[in-house]
């Protein structure tokens, strides 16, 4: 049976290492300093220079993807496509002002799904679905916070408004986190 052709070879226990670190200190940070983080949280979605820096990562990622990837039949369109990301990327900064950290994170996020699953694709290790449920989370939230990014904000503000709710939520990243790297460990 013959596979897409891959863009990232990643293999599972890196990305795990990765991925398990990022989960676990962030929230980890969250359940330590719930004040400060809820405060850097609730600032986000509305963050001009947040938004931008997200945008730019994300705007350097697609690049290099349409520049490496394999656009079979598409191909021609290739140079097109990286012409048009720089400039969407000045246009959305110039004329999107609304929530504009909300959407390029949400495009993050998307773009972040992809190597987790194409790292767990076909392995063996049952504990890759820790990884493939986190980026298929990741993949939906991102959808939405582009498409409706009001989404995020009332997330976080939801999130924020009990201390239970804050608590229950990082211990169960710190927990996910320490679980992902746990394996990533044991090989």
């Amino acid at each position: 049976m013959d596979y897409p052709p891959r863009i990232y070879y990643l293999s599972l226990p890196l990305v795990a290492l990765a991925v398990g670190l990022f989960v676990f200190l962030s929230h980890l940070f969250a359940l330590v300093r719930p004040g400060d983080s809820q405060r850097l949280l609730l600032k986000l979605p509305r963050s001009k220079a947040a938004g931008v820096i997200l945008l730019a990562i994300d705007a350097v990622w697609c690049f290099w993807l349409i520049s490496t990837m394999d656009l079979e039949e598409f191909a021609w369109l290739r140079l097109y496509v990286q012409v048009a990301i720089p400039v969407l990327f000045f246009l959305t900064v110039i004329f999107v002002d609304e929530l504009l950290a909300a959407r390029a994170l949400g495009i993050l996020a998307m773009l972040v799904a992809e190597p987790i699953i194409s790292a767990a694709f076909l392995r063996p290790e049952s504990w890759r679905l820790l990884l493939v449920t986190l980026a298929y989370i990741w993949l939906t939230l991102g959808m939405f916070w582009v498409g409706k990014p009001y989404l995020l904000r009332d997330q976080i503000t939801w999130l924020t408004k009990s201390i239970l709710r804050w608590r229950v939520a990082t211990a169960a990243g710190v927990l996910w986190g320490a679980l992902i790297l746990g394996f990533a460990l044991k090989g």
